[in-house]
C-alpha cells in the first residue's frame, strides 16, 4: 500500500498550474486544443501533397520538421530575451534528444500510414492506440493508477482496434497502415510522457526552445533517410506543393508543437488524450468530405470504441485524482 507522502506525489497533484512553467490550467487547455485542430489537418495536407506530387513519409516528415526549425528559430530571435531555466546538462540532453527521436518517428510513421491506409484509418488507429500506451506507461514510469475503471477502457480500445482491423474493408485498411500507424502512436506516447514526466518534476522549460531543439534533431536524424527516398518532388503543381509543404510546417507543426509542449507540461496525461481526440475527429471529417474516403460499419464501429475508450481513460484517471486528493486529505 502507498503511504500518503507517495500519494501526495502523484503526478495529479496540481489543478491550478504549473509553478515552473508558470501556465494556468485554463491557458494549457486552449493551446493543447488550438494543436489538436491543428494537428487533424496534418494528415489532410499530407494526403493531398502525396497525390500532387512522388514525395514520400520521410521526406515529408525532414520536410516538416525542417520548416518547423527555421520558423520557430526566427519566433526564438524576434520574441524578447528571457532568461533560460535552470535545468541540468544531463536533463536537458535527455529532454531533447528523447522528443527529438520521438517527433521522428510519431511523424514518419503517420505519414506512412496515411499513405498506405487512409487519413481517417491511420488517425484513428494512430490517437486512439497513443491513450493505451500512454495510460500503460504512465503507470509503469510515474505510478500513474489504472484501476477498473482504466482497465476496462484500455480493454475496451483494444478490442475497438480488433474490429477496425479485422472487421474493415481490406481496400480501406491495411494492415500495413496499421503497423504504422501503431508505431506512430508508441512515438507520441513517448513524447508525452517524456514532456510530463520532466514537467512535473520541475525546471520549467521553454516550450517553443524545446520545439526547436526537438526538430532539428528529428531533422538531422531523418535527413539521411530523406535523401535516399527523393528529398526534391518531382510534380506538375509546383506552386500546391508548396504551398502544402508551407502549411505543414507553419500550422500543424511550428504552432501546434510549441503549444502542445506547453500545454502537457501542465495538464494530466489522461486529459490530454481525451482533449487530442479532436485530432482523428477531425481528419475524419476532411477524411470523408474533402478527401471523399470510404468508411465502413466496421471502420465506424472500431472508432467509437476507441475513442469511447480514451474517454473512459481520463474518467478513470479523473477519478483516480479525487481518490488521492481524499486519501492525502485524511488525517494520520
Amino acid at each position: 500500500m502507498r503511504s500518503r507522502a507517495t500519494t501526495s506525489r502523484l503526478p495529479w497533484r496540481s489543478h491550478v498550474s504549473n509553478p515552473a512553467s508558470g501556465l494556468s490550467v485554463g491557458r494549457s487547455l486552449s493551446y493543447l486544443i488550438i494543436a489538436g485542430v491543428a494537428w487533424g489537418t496534418a494528415g489532410a495536407a499530407a494526403s493531398l501533397l502525396f497525390g500532387a506530387s512522388d514525395l514520400g513519409p520521410l521526406a515529408l516528415s525532414f520536410w516538416r520538421c525542417a520548416g518547423g526549425l527555421v520558423l520557430l528559430l526566427a519566433a526564438l530571435v524576434l520574441r524578447p530575451a528571457r532568461r533560460p531555466a535552470a535545468e541540468s546538462r544531463r536533463r536537458r540532453l535527455l529532454r531533447i534528444l528523447g522528443t527529438g527521436t520521438g517527433l521522428a518517428v510519431f511523424q514518419t510513421a503517420y505519414f506512412a500510414a496515411v499513405q498506405a491506409t487512409g487519413l481517417a484509418v491511420a488517425t484513428v488507429v494512430t490517437l486512439g492506440a497513443g491513450p493505451v500506451l500512454i495510460a500503460v506507461g504512465a503507470r509503469l514510469t510515474m505510478g500513474e493508477r489504472l484501476g477498473g475503471g482504466g482497465l476496462a477502457a484500455v480493454t475496451g480500445a483494444l478490442t475497438g482496434l480488433a474490429v477496425l482491423v479485422l472487421g474493415g474493408d481490406p481496400g480501406t485498411v491495411r494492415p500495413a497502415g496499421i503497423v504504422w500507424a501503431l508505431l506512430s502512436a508508441a512515438g507520441y506516447a513517448a513524447i508525452t510522457l517524456l514532456t510530463r514526466r520532466l514537467g512535473r518534476d520541475g525546471g520549467g522549460a521553454d516550450p517553443l526552445a524545446t520545439s526547436a531543439w526537438a526538430f532539428g534533431i528529428a531533422a538531422v536524424l531523418l535527413l539521411p533517410m530523406a535523401a535516399g527516398e527523393g528529398l526534391v518532388p518531382q510534380t506538375e503543381h509546383a506552386v500546391r506543393v508548396v504551398t502544402l509543404l508551407v502549411y505543414v510546417a507553419a500550422i500543424p507543426t511550428a504552432l501546434a508543437y510549441a503549444l502542445y509542449f506547453a500545454g502537457t507540461a501542465v495538464v494530466r496525461a489522461a486529459t490530454v488524450s481525451v482533449i487530442m481526440l479532436l485530432e482523428p475527429v477531425s481528419a475524419a471529417v476532411i477524411a470523408v468530405v474533402v478527401l471523399h474516403e470510404q468508411l465502413t460499419t466496421a471502420t465506424v464501429a472500431g472508432t467509437l470504441l476507441l475513442l469511447t475508450a480514451v474517454v473512459g481513460l481520463a474518467v478513470a484517471e479523473t477519478r483516480g485524482a479525487a481518490q488521492a486528493r481524499r486519501e492525502a486529505a485524511a488525517p494520520a
